[in-house]
């Protein structure tokens, strides 16, 4: 098993022929945490995206587990062990919580019976559809079901968004799990630096599709100007 769970060397992307992001390096060693922060705008989406198929892609090259993927379809991405939060949950409304589930189960660790110990609330609403439930349950619900496909690397696309702090403190105490208990590596990119911060090793700020900096989240968080700087500007 290769040490760094995914590298990216001067990678170019977009949509169709509009670049987004400029010359994009990067590694991220098994179990580590990323935190991808920026203002509205700067790439940060895109970046996840394109770390799973979803944009087009113009240069560079993306490797996983020293596997070249850059050429290669979202479901081979996602058979290889790459799993994805998105920003829009994209939850089935026609499915109950537990089909929700199960529609993304893959064999390993994750079972169903661990995502409700995770998540005991989806165990609650196990049979509610899935437009029955509250936004921060849906939340947990997209979380579970990246879980259910087993994989070893995990992208979570802003999972905080528009919730109540109660349900924030909760996630957070997932995502803190998940990086402290289970051999995940994760990218998180979150709105709240601080708070991705806190939760991650390492970190990079985003700025008109580039990278304004990468080091630790811990000397970042040290630094409230620098932060305070860089997601500003």
């Amino acid at each position: 098993m290769s040490e760094v769970a995914l590298s990216l060397r001067e990678v170019r992307a977009g949509y169709g022929e509009t670049v987004v992001l400029e010359d994009i390096s990067l590694d991220l060693p098994e179990r580590g945490a990323l935190a991808v922060l920026g203002r509205n705008g700067v790439g940060k989406s895109t970046l996840l995206a394109t770390i799973m198929g979803r944009t087009t892609f113009h240069a560079g090259t993306i490797a996983y587990r020293g596997k070249p993927i850059a050429g290669l379809p979202v479901y081979e991405r996602c058979r290889l062990g790459i799993g994805l939060v998105p920003q829009a949950r994209e939850i089935f409304p026609s499915l109950t919580v537990e089909e929700n589930l199960t529609v993304a189960e893959r064999p390993g660790r994750w079972t169903l019976a661990r995502v409700y110990e995770l998540f005991p609330k989806l165990a609650e609403r196990r049979g509610h559809w899935g437009n029955q439930i509250s936004g921060g349950e849906q939340q947990m619900l997209a979380i579970g079901r990246a879980l259910m496909g087993n994989p070893a690397l995990l992208l979570m696309d802003e999972p905080l968004e528009g919730l109540a702090p109660i349900i924030v403190e909760l996630l957070l105490g997932a995502v803190q799990r998940l990086v402290r208990d289970d051999s995940l590596a994760l990218v998180l990119v979150e709105q709240h630096a601080r708070v991705a911060l806190e939760v991650t090793q390492s970190a990079i700020v985003l700025n008109r599709g580039r990278i304004a900096y990468s080091g630790s989240s811990a000397d970042l968080l040290a630094d409230p100007r620098r932060l305070t700087g860089l997601i500003v500007a």
